[in-house]
């Protein structure tokens, strides 16, 4: 038997040359190989066999000095001498056009905005965060309010701080973008739901749940955390800061642990998670709040949908098709329901389809 060892010779080139072309692209690709593979490896570990936190009491929590020091501080500015320049203390008071008071507020609406997002806003006044037609049409009080501008106090930048002293009183309290859109019918139907179950909603902190989430490193990126500042691989469950709802209770938890944690966590949706579980509260995931993405345009959507993400310009559009009262007919009956169901499981349940929703969200 013979062997030809120029055959040989090239077969071993060529494989020199692919591994060294494989190497190459790893080595390239290896901090973005990171963060989409291992980082999340590290942190599911951490998240579901580990899953301790411990470091939430011993590394945030301020020590008896600190917060006498704190304290201090408080009292010294008062509770109420915030630089608001622009406040609504009485928003939650006041008497309708009915002659029937506002005492009772079902929600607060809080909507995180940038100055130069006048027409956002406007957008929102006057579709779904338009407090008379929540009154006229449904039959409940909502308030609403936008944020803007960050208060040079690390504790303060919480809008927990203006519920509780403000509006305790609401039932519950919703942080949105300004480019969200709320189906403000099916978000209300939603929480007098949970309301019928008891008297008054406890422990209710509802969204598009994050869990597991690793702390992106990669320092191009605007969610980038240093390892100085949180250096664990993994974060507490959270919320989608684009919307989410808590109950009054959840809300003043929250407030009360921003007072007792020292954390410099800028990514709000992140802190809220730091603080919920430092507080025992769980974040419950609901398959028709939104990501980060938009939902599917269809009225089978429409039907269920209680907030969609990036809509900074066709808010009024889509207020005006996802609310007219046809988009009901289309899942009534076994035939309607079969046919939504059927359009939901192929615009949600494609693999290589990036949508807002699940593929739970089409049997729910």
């Amino acid at each position: 038997m013979f062997m030809n060892f120029r055959r040989i010779h090239k077969c071993q080139c060529v494989q020199l040359l692919t591994t060294g072309l494989v190497l190459c692209m790893v080595m390239v690709c290896w901090e973005e190989l990171d963060h989409h593979v291992v980082s999340h490896m590290r942190s599911y570990t951490y998240r579901y066999l580990v899953n301790s936190y411990d470091f939430l009491n011993s590394s945030f929590v301020i020590t008896t000095k600190d917060q006498k020091r704190k304290n201090g501080a408080i009292s010294v500015n008062g509770l109420g001498s915030y630089p608001y320049l622009i406040n609504h203390p009485d928003k939650c008071g006041g008497v309708g056009r009915e002659g029937k008071r506002f005492d009772e507020v079902l929600l607060l609406l809080f909507v995180k905005s940038s100055p130069e997002n006048f027409e956002r806003r406007q957008a929102i006044r006057d579709t779904w965060g338009n407090e008379s037609f929540v009154w006229s049409k449904l039959g409940d009080s909502v308030r609403l309010l936008f944020a803007l501008g960050v208060h040079p106090e690390e504790g303060h930048r919480s809008f927990f701080h203006w519920g509780y002293k403000y509006c305790s009183q609401a039932h519950f309290f919703m942080s949105a973008d300004d480019d969200i859109f709320v189906h403000m019918p099916n978000l209300v139907r939603y929480l007098r739901q949970v309301l019928g179950k008891q008297s008054r909603a406890k422990d209710l902190w509802v969204g598009h749940v994050h869990r597991g989430a690793p702390p992106v490193r990669r320092k191009d990126s605007k969610y980038h955390i240093p390892y100085e500042l949180y250096p664990w691989p993994s974060y507490p469950d959270y919320t989608a800061g684009a919307g989410y709802v808590v109950s009054g209770d959840v809300a003043a938890k929250i407030y009360h642990a921003t007072l007792v944690l020292n954390s410099s966590m800028y990514i709000d949706d992140v802190f809220m998670g730091i603080c919920a579980k430092a507080m025992g509260v769980s974040a419950q995931e609901h398959v028709f709040f939104s990501g980060e993405a938009k939902a599917p345009y269809h009225p089978c959507i429409y039907d269920q949908m209680i907030t969609s993400h990036g809509h900074a310009t066709d808010v009024r559009s889509l207020w005006r098709e996802a609310t007219d009262p046809a988009v009901y007919s289309h899942s009534r009956g076994f035939v309607g329901n079969l046919y939504c169901t059927a359009v939901k499981v192929m615009l949600l349940c494609r693999p290589y389809y990036q949508n807002t929703y699940s593929c739970m969200a089409a049997f729910t």
